[in-house]
C-alpha cells in the first residue's frame, strides 16, 4: 500500500488541491516500501534551454501493489517510471528500490519493462522472443524451456509458440511482450502504456487479463496510461500527476473495488466516484482535456 493514504474520494477541505500540498506527511518510513522516491527532480538540459521532467517527487509503494501513473502527455509518468528502472538519472532527491538503488536493482534483475509497443524481434519465434532475456543470462535451454512454458501458459498464449509475430494481433503480441518480461521472475512489472495503440474491445479484454495475472504472480506492477476508466479498472492506487514539471498532486485509494474485478464494475457508484475524483485531480492540475 502507498504510504500515504487518502480518504477514497476525499473529505471537506481534502480535495486534489489540498491533497497537493500535503502528501508528505504520512510518508512511510525509509527501507519499509519496494519503491520510495524522496523529493526526487529531473531535469533536462536541451539546446534551448532546460526542460523541467519532474519536480519535488515524494512516493511509496509497497509490494503487491498496482499503482497506476496519469496525467497529460509530457507530464513525467513515463520519466519517473524510467527512473524507478535506471533508465533516467535524476538531478535531486533520492530513490530505492527493494531497499538498494536503482542501479543495484537493475544488476539485480528486479524489473521487467513492458514498453508501448510490443518489440519482439520479427524473426524469432515468440518462445525465441520469450526466452531472449534468459540466453543473455546464460541459463540452459531446458531451463529456458520450462520458464517460456510457464509464461506462454500464464499469458494464454500456449500453441502459439512457434508462431512469429507478425502471424499474431497486436493484443498478442503485447501479451507476449509481458511474458518476455515475466520470464525472469523479477519483483516489478514495469508497464509504460502497453495497451493505448490498440481498440476498446481488445484494450478491455487485456485489462481483465492484467488483472488476472497479477492475482496469479503477486507482482508490483507500475502502470502508465492515459485511460482514466483503465487507471481506476486495475489499480489498487492512482497516481495523478500535473504537466511539466511532473508533479504528484493526488494518489488515490480504489482499494474499495477489491481484487476480483469484472469490467461491470465500471458501472457501479464506486467506480464512478474514483473516476470522478482523478477528473478533478487533471482539471485542478490544469491538464484534463475533453
Amino acid at each position: 500500500m502507498l504510504k500515504r493514504v487518502t480518504s477514497e474520494f476525499g473529505e471537506k477541505g481534502d480535495g486534489p488541491a489540498h491533497a497537493a500540498s500535503d502528501h508528505r506527511l504520512v510518508a512511510g518510513h525509509a527501507g519499509t516500501s519496494v519503491v520510495d522516491i524522496r523529493g526526487l527532480s529531473l531535469t533536462y538540459e536541451a539546446a534551448d534551454g532546460p526542460v523541467y521532467a519532474l519536480s519535488d517527487v515524494d512516493l511509496q509503494i509497497d509490494e503487491g501493489e498496482f499503482v497506476s501513473f496519469i496525467g497529460p502527455s509530457g507530464c513525467g509518468k513515463t520519466t519517473l517510471l524510467r527512473v524507478i528502472a535506471d533508465l533516467e538519472q535524476p538531478n535531486a532527491g533520492h530513490i530505492h528500490v527493494n531497499g538498494v538503488s536503482p542501479s543495484e536493482a537493475r544488476l539485480r534483475r528486479d524489473y521487467g519493462f513492458v514498453f508501448q509497443a510490443p518489440a519482439l524481434y520479427p524473426w524469432r519465434s515468440i518462445r525465441k522472443n520469450v526466452e531472449l532475456p534468459l540466453e543473455i543470462f546464460g541459463l540452459s535451454k531446458a531451463e529456458r524451456r520450462e520458464r517460456s512454458d510457464k509464461q506462454l501458459d500464464l499469458v494464454n498464449l500456449k500453441g502459439f509458440e512457434n508462431k512469429f509475430p507478425w502471424q499474431l494481433s497486436g493484443g498478442m503480441q503485447q501479451r507476449a511482450s509481458i511474458a518476455r518480461a515475466l520470464s525472469f521472475d523479477p519483483k516489478l512489472l514495469l508497464m509504460d502504456e502497453p495497451f493505448g495503440a490498440l481498440d476498446e474491445i481488445v484494450r478491455d479484454h487485456l485489462n481483465e487479463q492484467l488483472l488476472q495475472l497479477w492475482r496469479k504472480t503477486g507482482k508490483t506492477v507500475l502502470f502508465v496510461t492515459h485511460s482514466i476508466p483503465e487507471a481506476v479498472f486495475l489499480s489498487t492506487k492512482i497516481v495523478v500527476m500535473s504537466p511539466r514539471p511532473g508533479r504528484i498532486i493526488d494518489v488515490i485509494d480504489a482499494g474499495i473495488l477489491g481484487r476480483e474485478r469484472r469490467l461491470e464494475v465500471r458501472e457501479t457508484p464506486e467506480f464512478l466516484k474514483i473516476a470522478h475524483r482523478v477528473r478533478e485531480g487533471l482539471r485542478s492540475g490544469h491538464s484534463y482535456d475533453d
